[in-house]
């Protein structure tokens, strides 16, 4: 059994092959449910994904006009309140970004993007996107994790290679009709709890050939991966985090929340039904 001929890959479906073969195959080919708690407490755990989710719903809301005072009457805790006010401040100000001349760009949120890649189609549901006069363009993603990964951490993972190589391969619609420029792209993770200190990774030409490089060889990788070779990952670390990790024996424990350093909203788009005649896309 492999992928389908229709299946959407995603920054998610990409990150978990790259974790682990197995978990890919399991999620995404067998497309198997599997109880596992992903972290301990579950209970805090459950709220922190729900916390997030609203912070998310109220930062859409508040991009497409709904104005703050009324969205505040929805803040169920002292968290939420926390990134909200964080939120506020920085769309008004952009701290950390100033060098980038953003006043009065276009701001887009909630964005989806879709591109054929390898015989596949790739896909990615953008926070929001500043498109400005100069040229320049940033996207956003909030991230409400309670720990600020290390940068070198952030520039491994699949959204940071994704979501720029996909705005210029498929923004086109989306820049005034203009192909995007890669050198005129950053790609940046904003942090509620530490809303001054965004961390940000400048595109290039250069990093958009590598990057159309690697995504198509690793989705061909996966289209043509024997069954028997969808292997654990060696890092067992990663399985305390993982729903399967009982089903592949890998321990019934869950791993601590406070020690999950990447963020919980990994895997989150996988499970998202997209309606495709609603996103922009170049043609095959």
């Amino acid at each position: 059994m492999s992928i389908t001929e229709g299946f959407q890959f995603s920054q998610s479906s990409l990150q978990d092959f790259v974790d682990c073969r197995r978990r890919f195959q399991l999620r995404y080919i067998e497309r198997l449910s599997w109880p596992a708690i992903e972290s301990e407490p579950a209970l805090q755990h459950e709220r922190f994904i729900q916390r997030g989710s609203q912070f998310h719903h109220m930062v859409q809301q508040h991009l497409v006009g709904v104005p703050a005072e009324r969205l505040g009457d929805m803040l169920q805790d002292e968290a939420l309140a926390r990134w909200w006010e964080n939120y506020l401040q920085f769309q008004q100000t952009l701290t950390g970004l100033d060098d980038l001349e953003l006043s009065g760009a276009r701001r887009l949120p909630e964005v989806s993007l879709s591109a054929p890649l390898a015989g596949f189609r790739l896909m990615a549901k953008y926070d929001l996107i500043l498109i400005a006069d100069n040229g320049n363009v940033v996207i956003i993603d909030w991230k409400t994790s309670p720990q600020q990964p290390k940068r070198d951490r952030l520039a491994n993972r699949l959204q940071t290679r994704v979501y720029p190589y996909l705005f210029v391969a498929a923004g086109t619609q989306l820049n005034q009709g203009n192909q995007p420029n890669p050198d005129a792209l950053e790609m940046v993770y904003w942090y509620g709890e530490y809303p001054e200190s965004p961390i940000r990774f400048p595109y290039s030409l250069d990093k958009f050939r590598k990057d159309q490089e690697y995504l198509q060889d690793l989705i061909q990788t996966i289209q043509d991966l024997p069954e028997d070779q969808f292997y654990l990952t060696t890092n067992d670390r990663q399985c305390t985090y993982c729903v399967y990790r009982s089903l592949c024996n890998r321990g019934g424990q869950a791993g601590s929340l406070e020690d999950w350093e990447i963020d919980l909203e990994t895997g989150v788009d996988s499970q998202v039904i997209i309606d495709f005649e609603q996103i922009a896309e170049i043609e095959f």
